[in-house]
C-alpha cells in the first residue's frame, strides 16, 4: 500500500474528524455564517506565509534536484495562487492585502504552523511531506468532495469560489503531483520502524487542522 493510503487507512478516526468536520459541512451546503468564513480566511491567509516557509524548507531538505524543484512548485503555487485567492475573496469585504497581512495570528494557525516547521527541521525530506500531506491533499478531497455532494446547488452557495478552487483541475493535480512526490520518497527512505513517527505526525497534524476549522466556528466575530 501507498504510503499515504497507508497513513490515511491507520489515522482514519483522524482523517474523519477534519475532512467531515462541521466547518466542510455547512460550507458544503452554503449554510456557514459569512462571518466564520471570514475568520477561517484571514488566519488561512496566515497560515499559508507559514506554509510557503515550509515549502521552501524542503528545498533545503531535498536529496536530489527533482525534490528541490518539487518543493519550489509548492512554494510558487501558494505565493502566486492560493495566497491571490483569498485577497480575491476578502476584497469583496472591503479587506486589504495589507490588512491580511498584518492580521493578529490566532493560537491554533501558530500551533499547526510551527509544528509543521517543527516536523521538517527535526526530520528529513519525509518527514516534512507527511506533515504537509493532510493539508495539500485534504483540501484536494475536500474540495472534490463537496462538489460531488453539492455541485448541482453551487449557484446560490457564497461558497462557490473556494470549492471551485480546490476541486479544479489546477489544484486536484498540485495534490496528485504531491502525494506522487511523498510515495516515491518513502520508497527510497521509508522503513518500518519509523513508521509510527510518520503516523503520529500525520495524525496531529489532521487533528490540528480540525482544530483549525473549529477556531473559524468558536470565533466567528474575530477577524481584524
Amino acid at each position: 500500500m501507498k504510503l499515504f493510503k497507508r497513513l490515511k487507512a491507520d489515522a482514519d478516526l483522524a482523517w474523519s474528524a477534519y475532512t467531515e468536520h462541521a466547518f466542510v459541512t455547512q460550507l458544503g451546503r452554503g449554510e456557514l455564517p459569512e462571518d466564520a468564513f471570514r475568520h477561517y480566511l484571514v488566519q488561512d491567509y496566515l497560515f499559508l506565509i507559514q506554509f510557503a516557509r515550509a515549502y521552501a524548507l524542503g528545498v533545503y531538505k531535498s536529496p536530489t534536484l527533482a525534490d528541490m524543484r518539487m518543493s519550489l512548485d509548492g512554494v510558487k503555487a501558494i505565493l502566486d495562487v492560493e495566497l491571490d485567492l483569498h485577497v480575491e475573496l476578502c476584497t469583496g469585504w472591503g479587506m486589504t492585502r495589507s490588512e491580511l497581512e498584518s492580521a493578529p495570528e490566532m493560537t491554533q494557525t501558530m500551533a499547526y504552523t510551527r509544528f509543521v516547521l517543527e516536523a521538517g527541521m527535526a526530520g528529513d525530506l519525509l518527514d516534512l511531506q507527511v506533515a504537509l500531506a493532510p493539508c495539500i491533499i485534504g483540501y484536494a478531497e475536500i474540495g472534490a468532495m463537496l462538489l460531488d455532494r453539492h455541485g448541482t446547488e453551487m449557484d446560490g452557495n457564497p461558497y462557490r469560489r473556494w470549492v471551485e478552487e480546490y476541486s479544479g483541475s489546477a489544484y486536484q493535480d498540485l495534490a496528485r503531483a504531491f502525494g506522487d512526490w511523498l510515495d516515491s520518497t518513502a520508497e527510497v527512505y521509508m522503513t518500518d520502524a519509523r513508521y509510527p513517527r510518520l503516523l503520529a505526525i500525520f495524525g496531529k497534524a489532521c487533528a490540528l487542522e480540525a482544530d483549525f476549522w473549529q477556531m473559524g466556528l468558536d470565533y466567528p466575530d474575530r477577524t481584524l
